[in-house]
């Protein structure tokens, strides 16, 4: 089940709400541990036990790591937890890819497992192993009731698709929490502003992306600078959704996005860009390895592992891993040699390289192999012909919704609401303007049957 879809939205959703409000509060993380199931197993009704296997591991890990602290049964039981959530995560996620690679090296034939992709592994793995690191680091207390930690690691909001919620990041309201109409209010229009990211712009940008092809200079230059705004509206919209499903069952969730096509390098995007994943890669890879602190061979050594490994978190393909490392140079570069003197150039030169590079980037991430990939980027610098009347219809078409989308990735509209705020009549038109988009929003997914989410591959 997915947030943009009339299932959740009509259904489960309020009958969700519902149920929470008429339980008692006692009852309410078991309420929602319930829920939680019901919307994984809706997709994945054979790989909830995985989920659950993973949940009841690192609440075990956690409690022998609590007993046994400052003594080698606290080190083995980390080591139990990191181990099998990343082998659960290799065989899932990577064993097919691993033997491919194998099998062209070698030019042997071992059988692949073809196992379908959990959904979320990805995510709630890399959350429940944190929890069981945090608690060896002593930042938090182990979870004494088993219940409320499967709430935590099955909270439907950000099962799937993040963000990245850390067990700290909602320890306190785990056993607490209140419930009003604010923040139903807040949550709601929150979510409605996720939704109509999703479904208005995501999904119609998605359409651009399928039909622009790279036969020629303007329908490969439509496809890339489409699918960065599709991209970004499909991840953030599903992150608003999230936080404000949270906000609504009075849950705080980290913010994930902070307008990242506004940065102007490389590092400042990556600051903005996914920061749940930034922050778990950094504490938890990053710094352990020695982070800046240390001598340059080493910290680039660091920059050089913590960028792999986010490629292949992406996905299980070189294309991802050749996405990583291009990152993790550019990164570099930036650092070590062009960082200042970038610095001193204008600030419009600065924005639009970054643009271009992230671009380019995010050609190669969502590139099927490294052939289309090249294909693709000998088109858009001039290797076909200029356009067809393929492309000028894609232009004319999709014009409207691409201009919606650069102005959507910048901080104009959150501005302009904000100048509208103390107005009075901005109490009425809130409301108005989130029923009007909530209804809009409903209408496409009645309508359409192009409702793709691309995070959920991985």
């Amino acid at each position: 089940m997915v947030f943009s879809s009339l299932t959740f939205l009509q259904c489960f959703l309020l009958l969700c709400l519902l149920a929470y409000f008429l339980v008692p509060q006692k009852w309410r993380n078991g309420t929602l541990f319930l829920f939680s199931l019901l919307f994984y197993a809706w997709g994945e009704p054979v790989y909830v036990v995985l989920m659950l296997f993973s949940t009841a591991l690192d609440y075990t890990c956690g409690q022998m790591v609590e007993r046994h602290r400052e003594q080698r049964g606290a080190k083995i039981a980390l080591l139990v937890s990191v181990c099998v959530n990343l082998g659960l995560l290799g065989v899932f996620k990577y064993s097919d890819f691993l033997i491919g690679t194998v099998n062209s090296l070698f030019g042997t034939a071992l059988p692949q497992p073809n196992l379908p992709l959990p959904i979320g592994i990805s995510f709630y793995t890399f959350q429940t192993m944190s929890y069981t690191i945090d608690v060896y680091r002593g930042h938090v207390r182990p979870q004494r009731n088993l219940a409320t930690f499967a709430t935590f690691v099955c909270l439907f909001p950000q099962l799937i698709a993040g963000p990245i919620v850390r067990y700290s990041d909602i320890e306190a309201e785990l056993h607490t929490r209140r419930f009003c109409l604010e923040d139903i209010g807040a949550g709601a229009r929150r979510f409605t502003v996720g939704l109509g990211k999703k479904v208005l712009l995501a999904n119609v940008l998605g359409e651009l992306v399928s039909s622009a092809g790279n036969a020629t200079v303007l329908g490969a230059w439509l496809g890339a600078v489409g699918y960065l705004l599709q991209i970004y509206f499909d991840f953030s919209g599903y992150s608003d959704m999230a936080i404000g499903l949270g906000r609504m069952f009075g849950f705080t969730f980290p913010e994930n996005f902070d307008y990242p096509y506004l940065a102007r390098s490389v590092t400042d995007f990556w600051r903005r860009w996914h920061q749940t994943l930034g922050q778990w890669f950094r504490d938890y890879v990053y710094i352990p390895l020695g982070g800046s602190r240390t001598t340059r061979a080493k910290w680039i050594r660091n920059v050089a592992v913590v960028w792999l490994l986010t490629g292949l978190w992406h996905g299980a393909a070189w294309n991802f891993v050749l996405w990583g490392g291009y990152f993790g140079l550019l990164l570099l570069t930036e650092r070590l040699w062009l960082g200042k003197r970038l610095a001193r150039a204008p600030a419009a030169v600065q924005h639009a390289l970054l643009l271009l590079l992230v671009t380019l980037g995010f050609v190669l991430f969502r590139a099927e192999s490294l052939q289309a990939c090249g294909q693709t980027l000998r088109a858009m610098f001039g290797g076909a012909p200029l356009w067809d009347a393929d492309a000028l219809y894609a232009l004319r078409s999709f014009a409207g919704v691409l201009v919606l989308g650069v102005v959507g990735a910048t901080r104009l509209p959150k501005w302009l609401w904000k100048r509208l705020e103390p107005h009075p009549v901005s109490a009425a038109l809130g409301p108005v303007l989130t029923g009007l988009l909530l209804l809009a929003a409903t209408a496409a997914l009645v309508d359409g049957s192009f409702n793709p989410f691309l995070y959920f591959r991985f």
